[in-house]
């Protein structure tokens, strides 16, 4: 399974995407993608996960947008050291596509800053 890393302060966002053949219907343009992240703090301070941010592509160049807080309706609390791992999916109408965007953090003492999730690429039998 292909990985995905990007680190931003401290915080190390890690994402392994496949294909969920099982659940996709391709003649009705329904691929559905599965992905694992895990979000790692390196830092010296806790750090806690308030909103996420993506950008979601597919293979036509159309474009969707989601934003909302936390992560499967949780907002993680990473103790320096810690990491936690989540699993979603999303659907496209296309065989491929790409995903990317950030997570809002807030350190202990406040200040908060966006952890980039980088891109990753969904393809149709290809992860």
């Amino acid at each position: 399974m292909v990985s995905y890393e990007a680190t931003t302060e401290a915080v190390t966002v890690t994402v392994r995407p496949a294909y969920l053949d099982g659940k996709s219907q391709p003649l009705a343009r329904r691929f559905v993608f599965g992905y694992e992240v895990q979000i790692a703090n390196a830092g010296a301070q806790e750090v806690q996960l308030l909103r996420r941010r993506w950008q979601i592509r597919d293979a036509d160049g159309g474009v969707q947008e989601v934003q909302g807080e936390g992560v499967v309706g949780q907002q993680p609390v990473l103790a320096p050291g810690e990491a936690h791992t989540y699993r979603s999916f999303c659907v496209l109408p296309t065989f491929g596509g790409s995903m990317e965007g950030d997570y809002l953090m807030q350190r202990a003492d406040g200040a908060r800053f966006r952890a980039e999730i980088p891109r990753f690429f969904l393809r149709a039998m290809a992860n």
